[in-house]
């Protein structure tokens, strides 16, 4: 697989390259929020060059993620759904949960626990109505787009589905701007020599749910949004 760095945005690197997206995560490489960087701006920012990334990527192979390029967006709602969105509630619940005892017990001797604490619920109280409002409001108009073919656009409260999608992605940013401060607060959730068994949690599931939330974003970002938009305009000529 040729890959040309200056075209092809590190989004696409991710969704077509078997093993791009644990390579980019470990390389601190923004693959989702802002994904529509060039491979090229991608590693300029975050301090590796093009040849270093595709030395440990070895052999770019075509990656599983792009069967969803033919599935269709229903049942990619449905993935993001049942993987992403149960894992996020779950993970949340049980993140807040421990920033406040890990806080209340260790705030004083550790104040790095307290920002912890803070982002954790500024997390929460961001993805939490954001998922919410993609299962009501953005992924239901999919579907309904999908189902009604030809025929016509289904009506909404936001005009074109550029609206909802505009928001969705800004607020994709601000759950990315938390969890990059929740790593830089925590030192790339380095744990202390005193760290109980609550801390270690607190950071192992902090850091588990970093990665999900990025490749969450990414399918979003990368994949799905660009395809709804392209399925309204595409059935916005025909009904036209």
């Amino acid at each position: 697989m040729q890959i040309n760095p200056e075209t092809k945005t590190i989004g696409e690197l991710a969704l077509e390259v078997v093993n791009a997206i644990p390579v980019l995560e470990r390389m601190n490489i923004d693959y989702c929020c802002r994904g529509g960087r060039s491979i090229a701006e991608a590693c300029r920012d975050a301090g590796v060059t093009f040849t270093e990334l595709m030395s440990t990527l070895g052999e770019p192979r075509v990656s599983g993620d792009m069967a969803w390029q033919t599935r269709s967006l229903s049942e990619l709602q449905r993935h993001i759904i049942d993987t992403h969105h149960v894992y996020t509630r779950q993970a949340i619940e049980t993140i807040t949960l421990l920033a406040d005892k890990v806080a209340n017990r260790h705030g004083a001797n550790h104040p790095e626990v307290i920002d912890v604490h803070r982002l954790a619920f500024a997390l929460a109280n961001d993805v939490l109505p954001h998922m919410m409002k993609e299962e009501e409001i953005l992924f239901p108009y999919v579907e309904q787009l999908e189902r009604n073919g030809s025929e016509s656009l289904p009506g909404s409260c936001f005009g074109t589905i550029a609206n909802p999608i505009r928001v969705m992605m800004l607020e994709h940013e601000g759950v990315g701007a938390i969890l990059a401060d929740l790593r830089r607060v925590t030192g790339g959730y380095a744990l202390p020599d005193d760290a109980c068994l609550s801390f270690r949690a607190l950071y192992e599931r902090l850091a588990d749910l970093e990665q999900d939330l990025h490749k969450h974003i990414h399918l979003e970002n990368n994949l799905h949004f660009p395809r709804a938009l392209k399925l309204e305009e595409s059935l916005a000529e025909v009904v036209r």
